[in-house]
């Protein structure tokens, strides 16, 4: 891994451990407002300079986190947390992949 990678991985571990639970369910309570909060995250990290393999890294980081910590809250994120759970670690790399390909759109 090389630290631009590092770096990422622990700005989003952070992230996600300082926001608050009111904050979490907000983004939670529809599928619409974790598509939004995630495509700002994808924006912000573009700014920064991100490539494709850092953004999905993050995507990636965010899916680990809110399936080991967050009940899904609607059909699509209990659709997500199934596969998520199913994959291996090259399908769950896709599925992060194609989630940041669908927020950029």
């Amino acid at each position: 891994m090389n630290t631009n990678t590092g770096t990422v991985e622990n700005k989003v571990d952070n992230k996600l451990n300082e926001m608050s639970q009111e904050k979490k369910e907000n983004i939670l309570s529809s599928f619409n407002e974790f598509k939004t909060y995630l495509g700002d995250k994808v924006r912000k990290g573009e700014k920064l300079g991100l490539n494709d393999d850092q953004l999905t890294l993050g995507a990636k980081k965010i899916a680990d986190y809110l399936s080991k910590h967050e009940e899904p809250q609607n059909e699509e994120q209990y659709l997500l947390h199934q596969l998520w759970k199913v994959g291996n670690e090259e399908e769950k790399h896709h599925l992060a992949h194609m989630l940041v390909k669908l927020v950029k759109e």
